[in-house]
């Protein structure tokens, strides 16, 4: 069995991070999708509210360092909508909001440019 190092990992290809962030948004939007016609109390609403909370903290820690790769301005812009993205799902999870659609909207916009 062929494993991968821990090196090897850290020095994977721009593109392939790429795609390994396009295919995490696609799944965050399978499960919003899902959470959207079960509704806001569902099991399936905390479970797309989850892993899309781990997704976006992930991704602003990664967008937060200063070896990021990405021009200053997109790094900002991707920031104000990951803080936004965790903010409207909180709303979810309180009760507060039901705006899955805006969420799925926005994570298939980055998908896509990815």
């Amino acid at each position: 069995m062929y494993k991968f190092s821990y090196e090897e990992a850290l020095s994977e290809s721009g593109s392939r991070k790429r795609e390994n962030e396009r295919l995490a948004i696609e799944q965050s939007v399978a499960l919003l999708k899902s959470a959207e016609k079960a509704g806001t109390n569902s099991r399936e609403a905390i479970d797309a509210i989850c892993f899309l909370n781990r997704l976006w903290s992930f991704l602003l820690e990664d967008l937060a360092k200063p070896d990021n790769a990405l021009p200053d301005d997109v790094r900002a812009k991707l920031i104000s909508i990951g803080i936004w993205m965790l903010r409207e799902a909180q709303s979810i999870s309180n009760g507060k909001s039901n705006n899955f659609a805006g969420l799925i909207e926005i994570s298939n916009v980055i998908a896509e440019g990815l």
